[in-house]
């Protein structure tokens, strides 16, 4: 697994898969990397070069703890694209790792040429999600078996109780079938301790980061997944406005993990996206992204 050394010294890893144009994917959590695989079969079609960020994975502990926090971060996912000697880069940023790609896209606007957001966390961009909209689109899934005790488990977290966050794991996807389960399984859990630094004090600052990206000059696409309670597809369409030349995709049938719902349509429309004439590339003059797929349910 190639390494490379990050500003402050700390050595990070990153693994490459499949051949084609580079795309430089970073993780959500912040976790082991490992979770994404080949996302769906995407590396059929792109050189996927999969960053572990720093303290996760097979990068090593930064001895600076503080160098956690997600603005921080913008430095190490810079120092890989020197490292990789590429002048522009195809950038894709998964759950939390949306974060960080947002505040490198307004901090380095000149280095991105594509952007993905796959169901984006979007902190860095002051969007909140409050738990009455995350409980409104859980209950679209009323009729699983599951539901009952995962619900309850949801609605004594998101109103600011105490319950086994295990419970709550059906609602990251699309199915909760055996391959949901190995994979929920196989996941690293996010460290705690890196996760407080991550969004710790001066991490985010939205309004920076809003300003920024409203003159960015990259294509973005968002995508969504129907049913994910963690990035609702509302609060994604809410992000896909502050870009001047975004698409928004939202899958349907999917969580928060949408090329394990569906590969064959997360890797076509991901491929689509990517490819140097695109179909799926925003209005570019007005700022109001295209929209696709299922279009978000309001609140109930």
């Amino acid at each position: 697994m190639p390494t490379f050394r990050a500003p402050d010294g700390t050595r990070l890893a990153y693994r490459e898969t499949g051949t084609g144009t580079p795309l430089v994917c970073v993780p959500g959590g912040p976790t082991d990397s490992a979770y994404l695989g080949d996302l769906g079969g995407l590396s059929a079609y792109h050189r996927l070069i999969v960053l572990d960020l720093r303290g996760t994975g097979r990068s090593a502990i930064p001895e600076d703890t503080s160098s956690y926090r997600c603005d921080r971060l913008v430095d190490d996912v810079e120092a890989l694209r020197a490292r990789l000697g590429l002048p522009r880069m195809d950038l894709l940023g998964h759950s939390a790792g949306a974060n960080v790609v947002t505040q490198y896209a307004a901090r380095h606007p000149e280095h991105v040429g594509r952007l993905v957001l796959v169901t984006p966390g979007t902190r860095a961009v002051g969007i909140e999600i409050t738990g009455a909209t995350r409980r409104a689109l859980a209950r679209l899934r009323k009729d699983e078996p599951w539901f009952p005790q995962a619900y309850a488990a949801l609605e004594a977290i998101t109103g600011g109780g105490r319950a086994d966050g295990e419970a709550i794991a059906p609602f990251f996807h699309g199915r909760w079938d055996e391959a949901a389960r190995q994979h929920h399984a196989r996941s690293r859990p996010a460290d705690e301790r890196i996760a407080a630094r991550f969004g710790a004090e001066g991490a985010f600052t939205p309004e920076a980061t809003r300003a920024a990206l409203a003159t960015l000059l990259a294509p973005v696409l968002l995508l969504a997944g129907e049913f994910d309670v963690n990035s609702p597809p509302r609060s994604v369409a809410e992000c896909a406005e502050l870009f001047p030349d975004a698409a928004l995709v939202v899958q349907p049938g999917a969580g928060h993990y949408p090329w394990l719902d569906d590969s064959a349509r997360f890797v076509e429309t991901l491929s689509a996206f990517l490819a140097p004439a695109t179909g799926l590339s925003g209005t570019g003059r007005t700022g109001r992204p295209r929209t696709s797929g299922t279009r978000p349910s309001p609140p109930r």
